[in-house]
């Protein structure tokens, strides 16, 4: 028997794995998918997370893999409207670090593996699980054959769609948006270096960040969803509303997607505890939803580690640790909304006003310091 399976390899249960094994516990992490997603959504690690990751230098590798963005520049109709700094953040890490998500992942899968071999296993589907009294059994299967795994505790990271949420018949019930984006990844032809930049327009925003390797990924909200993106429509989009011109030709990423949320009623039931987007997806505007993942864990494994190792009563931690991330959950779905709505279309007249309105307050301290920190879960 193992003191845990975690389900599902993605950054989040990657982590939480690492640092369940760093505890001295049985852990093993299953996987359905064969191989390691090339697909990079997440991109930005707020410093919250960065700090989460120091144990280990796992944060220093990815410094070295990553892109440190220190200031966010805000443009419209092709004028500045103003920058923000991160200069003023508490801590040593007054950025945003950009990182696609496969790098992350191979880091993370990398130095679980050299750490613990044997941990994660890939091509193992569970189908199922059952409270058998003092353990959990998951039904698994393989391409090969069907068989059971037994585990005191099961910790669910099987993404927002989690299947382990709904056997466990907890509500995640689903909040829709009206906002939808394409977005890619090209050759960086601007003069914009390490700066993330928003064009405030009045037929969308447009954001712009910086990757490593010369690349910058851009962002473009549009009306309804776009069901066959195209790099040449997404760069066409980008001309229009920017003036920016970026050739469609060294595309390496491309995505569409609709924005929608959900914030898991509870996040422990049973000896099935979820993680990351199985306990609340956020929108990917902002860059959250991995953060808050990671953080989840750090609160997590300790927890867990008292339960199994030492043999403490933790139903009070549990939840305690169910109240304060549902709370930093909600929060985070919060700014996510308020940058949604500051990036949907408006009328040039009002859209000059509000400029005006924003480019004065990130020109306050006190109130720009007040921004920075919210931009980066701070």
């Amino acid at each position: 028997m193992h003191d845990v399976i975690v389900v599902g390899a993605g950054p989040v249960g990657l982590y939480t794995a690492l640092l369940l094994r760093r505890a001295g516990l049985d852990a093993v992490v299953l996987e359905r998918r064969t191989e390691r997603s090339r697909h990079s959504r997440a991109i930005g690690i707020h410093p919250p997370a960065l700090r989460a990751l120091a144990s280990g230098g796992i944060a220093d590798e990815l410094r070295g893999r990553g892109v440190l963005i220190r200031e966010g520049v805000a443009r419209s109709a092709g004028r500045p409207v103003g920058t923000l700094s991160f200069g003023t953040l508490p801590g040593d890490e007054k950025y945003v670090l950009a990182v696609p998500q496969a790098v992350t992942e191979e880091v993370l899968e990398r130095r679980l593996e050299e750490a613990f071999p044997g941990t994660l296993r890939r091509g193992v589907a569970v189908v199922g699980t059952r409270d058998a009294g003092g353990s959990v059994l998951a039904a698994t299967r393989t391409v090969r054959e069907d068989g059971v795994l037994e585990a005191r505790l099961v910790v669910a990271a099987d993404g927002a769609r989690s299947p382990l949420r709904d056997a466990a018949g907890i509500r995640a019930p689903v909040r829709r948006y009206p906002d939808c984006y394409v977005m890619g990844d090209f050759r960086d032809s601007t003069q914009d270096g390490d700066d993330a930049v928003l064009y405030l327009e009045t037929g969308g925003i447009v954001e712009s960040f910086p990757l490593p390797g010369g690349i910058r990924r851009w962002v473009v909200r549009v009306g309804c969803p776009v069901e066959r993106p195209t790099a040449e429509d997404l760069t066409q989009l980008i001309l229009e509303r920017t003036g920016v011109g970026v050739d469609p030709g060294t595309n390496s990423m491309l995505s569409a997607f609709e924005v929608q949320s959900r914030l898991a009623d509870r996040f422990v039931s049973g000896r099935t505890v979820l993680v990351g987007d199985a306990a609340h997806e956020v929108s990917p505007i902002g860059g959250q939803g991995m953060n808050l993942g990671w953080l989840d864990a750090v609160r997590l494994v300790p927890i867990i580690t008292a339960s199994v190792r030492d043999g403490q009563d933790v139903a009070g931690d549990l939840a305690l640790y169910e109240k304060e991330r549902r709370a930093e959950a909600a929060v985070a779905r919060r700014k996510a909304a308020i940058n949604m709505a500051l990036g949907r279309p408006l009328p040039a007249p009002l859209m000059r006003v509000r400029n005006t309105v924003f480019g004065s307050l990130i020109r306050n301290d006190a109130i720009a310091g007040g921004i920075a920190r919210a931009f980066t879960m701070q």
